[in-house]
């Protein structure tokens, strides 16, 4: 017996290390969650005074939405009941009218033997299903409110329709902030042995803007690829522009004539597999921090937009480059001339 016991934990902790971070480290209880404590508490409230209403969770990718609502469920449920209580349908199932006029609302409208209460309907990427789709849930969630209820999860509040928005309680997922993310890291990196800089934490934390799922796509990614996690490191895995080449492509641009700092700016971006759309999101940042002139400053970012707009749009990033550097050309000029 012990043998058998200890063959089957093996497979266990194999499955568990070949794992995703994100998914080997998803918060499992509502207690595991770090961030948005004032919606955790309203929604164990719910649970706990048996008062659930249906739910919209909205906000950005790697916030804690799913999370909360899969914990949320593991709370309502037990293990063995999980399956015929939970319904759960993300944007990779089809979601067309005929899904919530079939699976969904036989789902819903069937009453479960020996189980009092209501199921649980989890519609994730609610904001990909069509626009006749929400008008016809709009009337299940109506019909069978009785025995169950849905939790609608989305990024775009404005594409879930009003007639929905008003049968749910809107709880919206703000981005987290460091001082959460960077306990929750730390954690990680303390359990899978991590060598790590402060530096890399600072970048992870910068990079990933509060997107908890990309702060650890980037830490396991940049681990794997390096193993050591600097500042260097996490730029260089997620092909980001590192802070002195931004510096230098700015001085270039500035302080060399036209030819050369094309040309510099180009070796660099072969070298380094650098987009023109980041090293512009990067020295847009760099220009509210340099002390130019207002009237200089504002012709600037006007040009900037221009070119990003362009670049959105999928024009030459050659071109365009040319265009950058001929607008910070013009600048220095017309900060001489104002001198």
């Amino acid at each position: 017996m012990e043998t058998s016991a200890s063959q089957q934990q093996q497979p266990a902790a194999a499955k568990t290390k070949n794992l995703p971070w994100v998914e080997k480290y998803r918060p499992q209880t509502l207690n595991d969650l770090i961030s948005h404590q004032d919606i955790l508490s309203t929604i164990q409230k719910f649970i706990s005074e048996d008062r659930l209403p249906h739910l919209l969770l909205y906000g950005p990718p790697g916030t804690g939405k799913t999370s909360t609502i899969l914990a949320c469920a593991r709370q309502l449920y037990k293990d063995k009941e999980f399956g015929s209580m939970v319904l759960e349908l993300n944007a990779s199932d089809d979601r067309g009218i005929d899904i919530v006029r079939g699976p969904i609302l036989s789902f819903a409208s069937t009453r479960t033997i020996f189980k009092k209460g209501f199921k649980l309907v989890i519609l994730d990427e609610a904001d990909a299903m069509t626009q006749d789709a929400q008008n016809a849930l709009r009337r299940v969630i109506e019909k069978f409110t009785e025995n169950t209820r849905f939790c609608l999860i989305c990024n775009y509040l404005s594409k879930i329709i009003p007639a929905l928005q008003s049968r749910c309680t809107r709880f919206r997922f703000g981005p987290l902030t460091p001082d959460l993310m960077v306990p929750r890291l730390e954690h990680v990196v303390e359990e899978e042995k991590v060598d790590i800089s402060e530096d890399g934490m600072k970048a992870l934390v910068t990079l990933s803007s509060g997107d908890m799922r990309r702060a650890l796509n980037i830490l396991q990614s940049t681990n794997m690829a390096f193993g050591k996690v600097t500042e260097e490191t996490v730029y260089t895995c997620t092909g980001h522009p590192l802070k002195s080449d931004i510096a230098n492509i700015l001085d270039w641009m500035l302080n060399q004539d036209f030819t050369t700092a094309y040309r510099n700016i180009m070796e660099l971006k072969t070298l380094k597999g650098l987009a023109l759309h980041d090293i512009l999101t990067e020295i847009h940042l760099f220009v509210h921090r340099v002390d130019f002139p207002s009237s200089v400053r504002i012709h600037l970012l006007t040009k900037m937009a221009d070119i990003e707009y362009r670049l959105s749009v999928g024009t030459n990033e050659k071109i365009q480059l040319s265009s950058l550097i001929a607008a910070f050309q013009v600048t220095r000029d017309l900060i001489v001339a104002e001198a």
